[in-house]
């Protein structure tokens, strides 16, 4: 058996899902994230990442896409 964990971009995706489940193809589990898995998640991505951002290097991209929103919109 292997086991996967989907996350589901699509809404109408479950639909598809659960059909699976009623034709007894796949099992449906769902499963709360604790925090404790989170932090770890979060551990993994950043020792992938060989030069994280800094925090100045996340403001300026956050400032500038909000710079964009607000002239998109007017």
């Amino acid at each position: 058996m292997t086991i996967l964990k989907i996350e589901l971009i699509n809404p109408e995706a479950r639909t598809l899902l659960e059909n699976l489940a009623k034709l007894d193809l796949i099992r449906i589990q769902e499963v709360e994230e604790t925090p404790q898995q989170f932090s770890a998640l979060l551990l993994k991505l950043r020792l992938q990442e060989a030069e994280a951002p800094t925090l100045e290097e996340i403001t300026e991209e956050v400032e500038e896409v909000r710079h964009q929103m607000q002239q998109k919109n007017g």
